[in-house]
């Protein structure tokens, strides 16, 4: 039986601190299931969220989250998929119309009816979430870190469609610019897919990361240019994702990529990107944007992850935390990435 009242970590103000306070827990809809929350990374799409940064504005109130990972506590009437006491995941995408061009498609990132976990429906920094139950991710019972495993509900996810649509070969080479909570993960990820991995950062600490879970070559952008760095030590790379949240990683390292290669951004600063036409034009560079991956991909993300391939550099804390985390992570103090940790698993 569900309580009546749960902790959460309330937004109720643009760019003010975080209220740790109680709230109703609601039943679920015919079509949702509510989740116990064990863990519920804290990514940097929350901090754009808490200072109303995006040109479109979440909701207010707001219980942010995107990340949380737990036991399904409740079921609505009609789900039949799901039953309590499963382990899933709630990401970003929280639910989609179902019926449009895009969700015919299964890309359902870009119908324009979604909702949001933690921006435009209440999230994971609380004891209990509500999720669509047709869009959450399955987990097997056990055998795995929920602490770790929350990262990848959206950084894993996002990195790994990143990849994939940057339209590489295994053995090519592929530059990851920004070795922060996504990008640790986008080496391993790149790694597992048999690319080259040119890891790209301005903090010697999070390079040496880089280098620990795989990257085979690494610059610091606040020592030296990447993109003469990479041409003199590679010839370039096929390939450049971007997960870095200022705009200076993203032109920088444009240069960097070879002829035929594509630049994805994942990271998202505010601003703009100049790109040289004529150089565009005579290289035939793709500049492209990602958004989450599909269902099938969040699986295949996860996949990787339970098989031990890929690892978050994960550092637990508490919900009473979060107004000291999103300060250091807007800073780019954080070295891997920060997990609240709601409850104890099972």
């Amino acid at each position: 039986m569900l309580p009546k009242k749960m902790k959460a970590a309330v937004l109720h103000e643009f760019g003010k601190p975080l209220s740790i306070e109680e709230v109703p827990v609601k039943p679920p809809k015919d079509n949702e299931v509510v989740v116990k929350v064990v863990a519920c990374g804290v990514c940097h799409s929350d901090v754009h969220a808490a200072n109303g940064e995006w040109p479109i504005k979440p909701k207010m109130p707001l219980i942010m989250g995107h990340e949380s990972i737990g036991y399904v506590a409740a079921i609505g009437a009609d789900v039949k998929n799901l039953k309590e006491g499963d382990v899933v995941g709630i990401p970003w995408l929280n639910g989609a119309c179902n019926c449009c061009h895009y969700c015919g498609q299964g890309r359902s990132a870009l119908c324009v009816d979604q909702q949001n976990s933690g921006y435009t429906v209440d999230g994971g920094y609380a004891e209990y979430v509500t999720a669509n139950a047709a869009y959450v991710a399955r987990f097997p019972q056990g055998g795995f870190n929920f602490t770790e495993m929350a990262p990848v509900l959206c950084a894993g996810i996002t990195v790994y469609k990143g990849l994939k649509v940057s339209g590489l070969n295994p053995g090519e080479w592929v530059g990851i610019s920004g070795i922060g909570g996504l990008g640790h993960l986008a080496v391993q990820y790149a790694k597992a897919l048999g690319y080259r991995v040119a890891a790209i950062d301005v903090d010697d600490s999070k390079l040496a990361l880089a280098k620990e879970v795989g990257a085979d070559i690494t610059v610091n952008a606040s020592k030296q240019s990447p993109d003469d760095f990479l041409k003199k030590e590679i010839g370039g790379v096929h390939g450049m994702l971007v997960t870095a949240v200022v705009n200076e990683a993203f032109s920088q390292t444009l240069r960097a990529i070879r002829p035929g290669g594509t630049m994805t951004m994942a990271g998202i600063p505010d601003g703009a990107l100049p790109v040289s036409v004529f150089d565009a034009c005579m290289g035939e560079i793709i500049v492209r944007g990602t958004l989450i991956g599909t269902r099938t991909e969040m699986q295949e993300a996860i996949e990787l992850a339970l098989q031990g391939k890929v690892r978050t550099r994960a550092t637990g804390a508490k919900l009473e935390d979060i107004n000291d985390i999103l300060p250091r992570l807007h800073q780019g103090k954080i070295t891997g990435r920060v997990v609240l940790e709601i409850s104890d698993p099972l």
